[in-house]
């Protein structure tokens, strides 16, 4: 099964990694129109969902604002992305949530880590520090 995430990656190309049970497609662009979808483990947009709520509490459309601005607009997740992601992380029990009252007077529903997403969130952080070095020393080959 193929998800289709909504994340452009302005400027440079990604390596793609398969993953036999799913993954998730992304889009590389070097302009701010679509450019090609490659894919990338499904488990790195569950990563950067887990490392946002490590900061605090929040809302969909927030945990994809503050993964934009944090990647400087390089990452976007569309909210065909996102909303399935959440979903699969709150039934790992990685994230809990509930419904509040948003900074403009909408309601909204608010995520946060559970102890088990903490949990995760560290293995998690350790596994892609280990594929990162992998892959820099395969690209560092002349």
């Amino acid at each position: 099964k193929q998800v289709s995430c909504q994340i452009y990656h302005y400027g440079f190309f990604i390596v793609g990694i398969r993953q036999e049970i799913s993954s998730i497609l992304l889009s590389t662009s070097e302009g701010r129109g679509m450019g090609n979808q490659i894919e990338l483990l499904q488990g790195t947009l569950d990563l950067l969902i887990l490392k946002t709520l490590a900061l605090e509490p929040m809302h969909g459309w927030g945990i994809a604002q503050r993964i934009q601005q944090i990647s400087q607009d390089v990452l976007q997740v569309g909210q065909g992305s996102l909303y399935p992601a959440l979903h699969r992380l709150e039934q790992r029990g990685w994230i809990g949530s509930e419904w509040s009252t948003s900074d403009n007077n909408r309601r909204a529903k608010f995520y946060s880590l559970t102890r088990a997403g903490r949990n995760q969130l560290e293995k998690e952080l350790g596994e892609w520090e280990r594929l990162s070095a992998a892959i820099a020393l395969v690209l560092q080959q002349s």
